[in-house]
């Protein structure tokens, strides 16, 4: 039976994610201290800098302690960083209309500058390539959004998953997908970095798996089924080779 879907993660599988969210943590934050000491004098004068009272540290802990207590919203980190974000804002000394109003503000900062990124050498050709050959679907807990990336196109279904509730490892994300790109487990392969989140789910379900290893250090043993590749841009060869062992795209 043919393969004739591929699914991917996003984060660290086609972009390099940790320097993009350092630099959007750091970013969002120091532009929200700054907006509301230009915007609030008289609050300044009262009470000080807002990141004083409320350092990134402490507004990372909020967040983690607003997943805990909203597990079901655990993986929707925009909703998250919103909800911890209303919460110091209105402690600070903001009313509830413009706590919302600049909490806003920050996450629109934040998407900014979260979308400031490179895309790995290679991927928006293989993207190309491969949309010629393959149905193509991408599902990610994060909060990217590839419309603002140019990259929609490429793809004729994207699953949030953190936003719909069923973050990653749940199966239910990978199967959405499928039923969307009219394909199934048997004849899609799913490309993640991620064991825990895209190797295990994928496999469980029966389809192939395309392992991105970044470290390219990592030898656990592999199932049958999971191929370790070092960086996506590998994938054409692993397609070439499992058509040339029978499994045709269609």
């Amino acid at each position: 039976m043919g393969i004739d879907t591929l699914t991917f993660d996003l984060d660290d599988t086609l972009w390099d994610n940790r320097p993009v969210m350092e630099h959007a943590e750091a970013g969002h934050y120091t532009w929200l201290d700054e907006s509301l000491a230009e915007r609030f004098p008289d609050l300044l004068s009262a009470r000080g800098r807002y990141a004083d009272h409320f350092p990134l540290a402490r507004y990372q802990a909020r967040r983690q302690v607003i997943a805990r207590h909203y597990p079901a919203r655990r993986s929707d980190f925009t909703w998250i960083r919103r909800h911890a974000l209303l919460d110091s804002l209105t402690t600070y000394g903001l009313s509830g209309h413009d706590a919302r109003h600049w909490s806003d503000g920050a996450i629109e900062r934040l998407l900014v500058l979260r979308h400031q990124l490179t895309l790995f050498d290679g991927v928006e050709s293989l993207l190309a390539s491969l949309n010629r050959h393959y149905r193509l679907g991408a599902i990610t807990n994060g909060n990217a959004d590839l419309r603002r990336l140019s990259l929609d196109h490429h793809f004729g279904a994207i699953i949030s998953a953190g936003e719909m509730r069923i973050p990653k490892p749940a199966t239910e994300p990978f199967l959405v997908a499928l039923e969307r790109l009219g394909s199934a487990p048997a004849t899609a392969m799913h490309i993640g970095d991620s064991w825990e989140d895209d190797v295990l789910p994928a496999h469980r379900l029966g389809m192939h798996v395309a392992w991105i290893d970044n470290s390219g250090t990592d030898n656990r043993p592999l199932p049958v089924g999971v191929t370790r590749l070092t960086h996506v841009t590998q994938l054409p060869e692993l397609l070439a080779q499992l058509i040339r062992g029978g499994h045709t795209c269609r």
